[in-house]
């Protein structure tokens, strides 16, 4: 059977480059001031959706993901290894969004997109560690989820079949179509890029994009609609304004830091019970374990 796939992404900001630029005055992240990477965990799940294509002739792998108009660089990025195209959610009404506010944008999205058969995303995004848009968009939408995946198995008579990697073990779940399936760091690495899709979508551009290019790039996009990557607005998608951005967002970030620890001394313990009780007290006292 063919299907249809959705994959979530996301551009996050490289957190392992937090400087003191990182944080605007009214709490949100200043993504132009970092380094801009496609979020790790949802490269895990490209590679499960793309699995699934090669697996079932006919089927289409769709990227969406929500953020400024440059984030179509993800969708380029996942076209180079094997997706068919996708869209960018982005407009300015969206800023600011927590993941209340996020999973209820890109469900209004998932509702524009019409037919789909199942929806993949990451576990979580490294610029949140929350591990709750995907399912909070499968609460909206009113579908079955498979959280933890390690390995999209097969579809059987509708059905997704998964390997779930949890704290204590692996099980193996099935789940009617549609749903929703956020897939683990420790799910198989994404194949690389292919170059004959590197030089076929090279040229790939957003509306926004496109309108910075010269003409006869634009003449040469128009020409290949398949080079077009969609951007909706939240309008398109018909978002209510009280449910999106900065006022559907309840979470406030109150400050954000690089935290690097360093050893300024050390000390060497004889092996004996006394000594590591002292040493535990000590740290308990001085808050470095403990409340």
């Amino acid at each position: 059977m063919s299907l249809n796939i959705i994959v979530l992404a996301k551009q996050v900001p490289d957190t392992r480059n937090v400087g003191k630029d990182a944080m605007k005055e009214d709490g949100t992240i200043n993504r132009a001031a970092l380094p801009a990477i496609f979020n790790p965990e949802d490269l895990n799940a490209l590679e499960q959706a793309l699995r699934l294509k090669d697996a079932n002739p006919g089927s289409t792998v769709t990227m969406l993901t929500m953020g400024l108009p440059r984030a179509a660089e993800v969708i380029r990025e996942a076209m180079y290894r094997g997706a068919d195209g996708g869209i960018v959610l982005t407009d300015r009404v969206l800023g600011g969004a927590d993941t209340l506010a996020t999973s209820y944008s890109l469900a209004q999205a998932v509702k524009k997109f019409g037919k789909y058969d199942i929806i993949l995303g990451g576990r979580q995004a490294i610029d949140g560690d929350t591990a709750q848009v995907g399912p909070q968009i499968a609460e909206k939408l009113h579908l079955p989820q498979v959280t933890y995946a390690e390995d999209i198995l097969g579809i059987e008579d509708g059905k997704v079949i998964v390997k779930r990697r949890l704290e204590h073990g692996v099980e193996t779940v099935k789940a009617p179509l549609p749903c929703v399936v956020t897939v683990n760091g420790s799910a198989p690495d994404c194949r690389p890029r292919n170059a004959q899709r590197l030089m076929k979508y090279k040229r790939a551009v957003s509306t926004s994009e496109k309108a910075h290019l010269d003409d006869n790039l634009k003449a040469f996009v128009d020409a290949h609609p398949y080079l077009n990557i969609d951007e909706w607005s939240a309008a398109y998608v018909e978002a209510d304004p009280e449910q999106i951005g900065l006022p559907g967002s309840p979470t406030k970030v109150k400050a954000i830091e690089n935290v690097v620890f360093t050893a300024k001394e050390s000390r060497r313990l004889d092996n004996n019970d006394q000594e590591i009780e002292n040493l535990i007290v000590e740290l308990i006292a001085n808050h470095t374990i403990g409340g």
